[in-house]
């Protein structure tokens, strides 16, 4: 089987990396660069950078802060925000990224997913998507969860894995930061739909969070956290070490 990858993801915003629950109430936790050093020293598998506000402010993806953090790292490094164009992807892929990840650019012009795949392939193409319940059904938001795009979030995913996209990335606003573990039920609707890499995001709040997550949707490639691990509740080698020992592969 293949190993099930541990993701720390980096929310930077104004050059720092920042962390909220349910998208809101963004507190300081430390830089991007140093953080980005110790996850890649101490067995992280992948790390994902999201410049959290670009999309908002309708401005590019800060580059000096991701050539820093790039250039810390020695495993692959998913970078996205503010990506909207193929000179984006290019940009970012210069500063050091192995893949792009997009959220909202791909919201306003679905056909970017397919330029992309096409010119730096699908491996490269992650589409982001944040998830919320409305009315009793998975609704795409944009703009840092702060816009309901009306989409309906698992018809928005197939379309977006036809079109090249090579990876998902599902992040439960309902269950982001709240720390009670990931969203199985949207994951699971999810993974009854793809073929490719599904990485699930919000909600883990310990390590029996990740055991529970691969036990029960093997189908799910990798967990992807951010505050327990930048604030130490829970470490990467610990967690391994739990995912053996119930038997789920991990790159120790």
């Amino acid at each position: 089987m293949i190993a099930k990858r541990i993701v720390p993801c980096l929310d930077v915003k104004d050059g720092r990396v920042v962390k909220g629950v349910n998208f809101q109430g963004l507190a300081d936790v430390s830089s991007p660069v140093e953080l980005a050093r110790y996850y890649s020293a101490c067995g992280a598998d992948e790390l994902v950078f999201y410049d959290i506000t670009a999309s908002a402010e309708g401005r590019a993806l800060f580059t000096d802060i991701l050539t820093a953090t790039a250039s810390t790292v020695f495993i692959p490094l998913t970078v996205g925000g503010g990506i909207s164009t193929l000179e984006d992807f290019d940009r970012v892929l210069k500063c050091g990224a192995d893949k792009v990840s997009v959220n909202s650019g791909a919201l306003r012009d679905p056909s970017l997913i397919r330029r992309a795949a096409q010119r730096y392939g699908d491996q490269c193409v992650v589409l982001s998507v944040d998830a919320k319940r409305v009315e009793g059904r998975f609704r795409v938001f944009a703009k840092g969860g702060r816009e309901d795009t009306g989409l309906d979030a698992i018809q928005w995913i197939r379309s977006g894995v036809a079109s090249g996209a090579g990876e998902i990335v599902l992040n439960s606003i309902d269950t982001d930061g709240v720390k009670r573990g990931f969203d199985l039920e949207m994951l699971q609707a999810v993974c009854e739909v793809v073929d490719v890499p599904v990485i699930a995001s919000g909600g883990a709040g310990r390590i029996q969070d990740f055991t529970e997550l691969f036990q029960a949707l093997p189908k799910v490639d990798a967990g992807l956290a951010a505050s327990i691990f930048h604030f130490g509740e829970v470490k990467i080698p610990d967690l391994k070490r739990a995912l053996a020992a119930e038997g789920i592969p991990t790159r120790l």
